[in-house]
């Protein structure tokens, strides 16, 4: 082909930083590895070259239909799904200069209306004709009319400008708008890099949802790193002897799993008493408290080759912020025999962490995101500017309470609100609580986080208007929200506790409905 499939990189004008950026880094893979393998999908191969020529090609349909240029513009919703197609969209965005904005294909239509709403798009695109797709949003493929021989103009992005717009659960009902800058995902990408040694070599299995910033791990440093990001069907069946199958045949040397089906998995490889496909060099796991019975488990099995990662960070943060080593080659010994609690890890390089006297950790430095949008007082709230040590800057409380322990390892010791993470997704009650009172049939709500079964889950304790069943909740909750958000048990009570102030009292209304009998309850 004639035409160049990326502009060279470099310096551009003036506040402008192309070489740092990670379209700049996936052009260098491409150029170190033009014929590799940079995705497997259920066993086809695309090369670095043949997803270069996609992602520019996608790059030229947005510009045709008006994102991107200088100054960046646009919010682009992009209807997702556990395709290749994603990563054409994620790239050719980011090299339109426009700003990715991923809804999954697979939430419920009322779900994915609120997370447009909340992202500012007016309209979504889909790479290809989806059977999700909503009938209520406008659904658009991009525009095709591109010639076949075009160029796209010299990259001039800027190190504010946005890269991606992902959503977080609210403490007001609706979904909460985090723009995360170039820079922050450039930083980001290049530690996670390095903290997964990551090279040509290795095969990434893309696991996580396409709707949460953890897929970002998986995708980016492997393609910026020359490895391969292998998407397989099989990766989502819900079983364990077909999934392992996979992890050998498809050859896979990393994974990236949230806590709660590590935990799974850990309990079926124990009661099995097999190991890990021999390929498996590294398991990164988050979102959650490690169970000890499931760390010790862990490490009784044969599986000394593989370096087991505990990560932690919020989408604020972008991606990981700390990060510790709990078995493995080069663990250190004082991990290596700690079952009685596993620590969070500690901060990587481009971090910068205080914990208040209070117990709440925050965190600082060049992988902060730019804030909320369209939200500037919960901006302001949320990312405080202070001095803690080291002259002003901005900080995000995380509230997460923590201890620093020996050696400088934070250790988590609960939440400042009601916040929980349900299989690695940060919860926040009042947005379920808000559709549960949307129900004709429910006079009142409050929702709370349990240990149910070694991993946190969610109880609602509603208060009846009408004839209503818990299934019946939990079903019209499944219409409008996530799985992580629908509780695992309804309990019916007759009211709701609340405080001297009127406020409702979540753990009085738990304690109260703990004296009764479990009729209504739901398991």
């Amino acid at each position: 082909m004639s035409h160049t499939i990326f502009p060279r990189t470099g310096t551009g004008s003036a506040g402008t930083d192309i070489a740092g950026d990670v379209v700049a880094d996936f052009v260098t893979a491409v150029g170190d590895r033009p014929q590799g393998a940079a995705i497997v999908h259920n066993g086809s191969v695309i090369t670095y070259r043949d997803l270069a020529e996609r992602v520019r090609t996608t790059a030229l349909r947005y510009r045709a239909l008006g994102f991107g240029a200088d100054p960046p513009s646009g919010q682009v919703g992009v209807l997702v799904s556990h395709t290749p197609a994603v990563i054409d969209q994620l790239l050719g965005i980011l090299h339109a200069r426009a700003t990715y904005c991923p809804i999954d294909a697979a939430l419920p239509v009322a779900r994915k209306q609120a997370l447009a709403a909340a992202l500012g798009v007016d309209r979504l695109f889909v790479a290809d004709r989806d059977p999700h797709a909503p009938t209520t949003l406008r659904a658009y493929m991009p525009d095709d009319r591109v010639a076949a021989d075009a160029e796209l103009p010299q990259p001039s992005w800027h190190r504010d400008d946005p890269a991606y717009v992902l959503c977080t659960s609210g403490s007001t009902g609706a979904p909460k708008p985090v723009v995360v800058s170039r820079q922050a995902l450039a930083v980001t990408v290049r530690a996670l890099r390095d903290l997964f040694a990551l090279t040509p070599e290795d095969r990434v299995l893309q696991f996580a949802s396409l709707g949460w910033d953890t897929c970002l791990e998986e995708i980016l440093p492997a393609l910026t790193s020359g490895a391969t990001l292998v998407f397989d069907d099989t990766a989502h069946s819900g079983a364990f002897p077909p999934f392992l199958r996979m992890l050998a045949e498809r050859e896979i040397t990393v994974l990236d799993l949230p806590t709660a089906f590590w935990h799974e998995l850990v309990l079926f490889l124990h009661e099995e008493q097999v190991g890990l496909p021999a390929g498996v060099r590294l398991v990164v796991i988050g979102g959650e408290r490690i169970d000890p019975n499931r760390l010790r488990q862990w490490r009784d099995l044969d599986v000394g080759h593989v370096r087991l990662l505990n990560t932690y960070g919020c989408t604020e943060t972008t991606m990981v912020t700390h990060a510790v080593q709990l078995s493995g080659p080069g663990t250190e010994p004082e991990v290596a025999v700690n079952d009685a609690e596993a620590p969070l890890g500690r901060p990587l390089p481009h971090v910068r962490d205080h914990v208040t006297d209070e117990g709440e950790l925050l965190v600082s430095g060049e992988a902060l995101a730019t804030g909320y949008l369209g939200l500037p007082e919960l901006t302001a709230t949320g990312f405080p500017v202070a001095d803690h040590g080291s002259g002003p800057a901005r900080w995000f409380r995380t509230g997460d309470l923590v201890t620093r322990g020996e050696r400088g390892l934070l250790y988590a010791r609960g939440r400042v609100d009601e916040q929980v993470k349900v299989l690695g997704v940060r919860v926040h009650p009042a947005e379920v609580e808000v559709q549960l009172t949307s129900h004709p049939a429910v006079a009142g709500a409050v929702v709370v986080g349990e240990r149910l079964l070694g991993r946190t889950s969610l109880t609602a304790y509603v208060v009846p208007a009408g004839e209503t069943t818990p299934a019946e909740l939990k079903r019209y909750l499944r219409e409008r929200l996530p799985n992580q958000f629908v509780p695992t048990r309804v309990r019916f009570v007759a009211a709701l506790a609340c405080t001297s102030s009127g406020k409702v009292d979540r753990a009085a209304t738990q304690r109260a409905a703990a004296h009764h009998d479990n009729k209504g309850v739901v398991r």
